[in-house]
């Protein structure tokens, strides 16, 4: 299928953010974005767990209580994590390497079931990783997903409101180009935030 002109850019907005993101959490180099690849460190566990400040919101083993604010550790299997029905606490809690990436695989995960799958996963069956490597590979899988339920999208598609059925988003009142416009902003500015998550880390007090 030809995709549709006005879709272009967004997918490759879309996979510029995914391979930046991947590369800064993965290396073993990154373009520094002036074209000179820099040495970057794969996320450990440690890091990808870190706190760095109290009370944050993270992703924790099943068995333990929710973090501070939290009412609950979502989703399904050994970890899960932190949230709290709406109206969610104010001011935000502070949330973790772990918490975004986890967030970020979550959405893109269902939303792609929600386009182009089964329209049946919900985010009381999402397993979050409780490893770094584990999250990086969800990403990667995830961010695939998405990319693959992008490419059903033709210009009618595109102007369909409830063309995907994910049920935590505003999915079901705008049309689906929207959607695909807000699904690249939550990559780059939680992307953005990831990465400055990996410089504070590495600066940190030793």
């Amino acid at each position: 299928m030809t995709l549709p002109p006005r879709l272009i850019p967004l997918l490759e907005q879309f996979d510029f953010a995914c391979e930046r993101l991947l590369a800064r959490l993965a290396g073993p180099v990154m373009d520094s974005g002036n074209g000179v690849d820099i040495g970057v460190s794969p996320l450990g566990d440690d890091e990808y767990l870190w706190e760095p400040v109290p009370d944050c919101w993270s992703v924790r083993r099943r068995g333990d209580e929710p973090g501070a604010r939290a009412t609950a550790l979502a989703g399904a299997g050994d970890w899960g994590r932190d949230s709290a029905d709406s109206p969610h606490p104010f001011p935000p809690p502070f949330t973790t390497l772990a918490w975004r990436l986890s967030h970020l695989a979550e959405m893109l995960t269902l939303r792609a079931d929600h386009t182009h799958g089964s329209r049946s996963l919900t985010r009381d069956g999402y397993r979050t990783p409780g490893d770094a490597a584990g999250a990086v590979a969800a990403f990667e899988t995830a961010s695939a997903a998405w990319r693959e339920a992008l490419l059903t999208a033709d210009d009618t598609a595109l102007d369909t409101v409830g063309y995907s059925t994910y049920p935590n988003g505003s999915d079901a009142e705008d049309p689906f180009v929207d959607i695909v416009w807000w699904v690249n902003q939550e990559v780059l500015h939680h992307g953005a935030e990831i990465a400055l998550l990996r410089d504070l880390y590495r600066a940190r007090p030793s």
